[in-house]
């Protein structure tokens, strides 16, 4: 016969672990996203200092 407090101690620590291995995968997605609109704002700049007239600033 199966041990109830044994099973649901498993089962908890699977739903654990199922939780510390989502997030790695979300921070990565997240990190990724972030670096995609990068790309995009770091194209338009490129485009808008190609415009005549245009005078960009830096800090």
């Amino acid at each position: 016969m199966l041990n109830p407090e044994l099973l649901e101690r498993i089962t908890a620590r699977r739903a654990e672990l199922d939780e510390l291995e989502e997030q790695p995968a979300k921070q990565l997605a997240e990190a990724r996203a972030e670096r995609d609109e990068l790309a995009v704002a770091e194209r338009v700049l490129e485009r808008m200092s190609e415009q005549p007239g245009w005078v960009g600033t830096t800090t």
